[in-house]
């Protein structure tokens, strides 16, 4: 099976601990971590700051299925939750246009840190899961909630840790299995 996971840094592997956009290890890595517990062909699509793409996206392979997670980094950088799922209403719909299956799947929600000071972006990253689920269900599209995988966050209350990419991945892995 082929699998495209299109995300930000989360999906990149970014370690919060270095200075220079490193990554974590292999092993460390949610991406990884399910291309090795399933055997599929897996593509890490993620980059470090990526929001939800305006325009169409041409992605570098057919796949089985396509994982979308984004969204943290249009709410840090001050869209609301609705503009948000428009956004991805739209990106999404240029995927389906291509005939992609996919999975989208709401972040974990943010919480207080070096890079989450305001309760209220907290607030709007719960509030864009349930915004998530609700444009799944219009699209008829896959939809996952990784605020219930116990997924931790770093110090800056948005990336994994370590602890954190092998809870999403156990995430995924009961999501794209069941």
């Amino acid at each position: 099976m082929k699998v495209l996971c299109i995300g930000d840094s989360n999906t990149y592997g970014y370690d919060p601990r270095s200075f220079l956009g490193g990554r974590y290890p292999k092993t460390d890595r949610w991406v990884d971590i399910l291309a090795h517990r399933t055997g599929w062909e897996i593509l890490n699509l993620g980059e470090n700051g990526r929001s939800v793409p305006q325009g169409p996206v041409c992605l570098p392979a057919k796949a089985d299925l396509v994982i979308v997670m984004l969204g943290t980094n249009d709410l840090l950088q001050g869209e609301t939750p609705d503009r948000t799922v428009e956004r991805m209403k739209h990106f999404l719909q240029g995927l389906l246009a291509q005939g992609e299956k996919i999975l989208l799947v709401a972040p974990p929600p943010m919480a207080p840190g070096q890079w989450v000071t305001d309760q209220a972006l907290v607030d709007a990253s719960r509030l864009l899961a349930r915004r998530y689920r609700e444009l799944a269900g219009q699209l008829k599209i896959r939809f996952a909630d990784a605020g219930a995988w116990n997924v931790t966050l770093a110090y800056d209350g948005v990336h994994f840790t370590q602890e954190g990419h092998r809870a999403f991945a156990d995430g995924i892995y009961r999501e794209v299995t069941t």
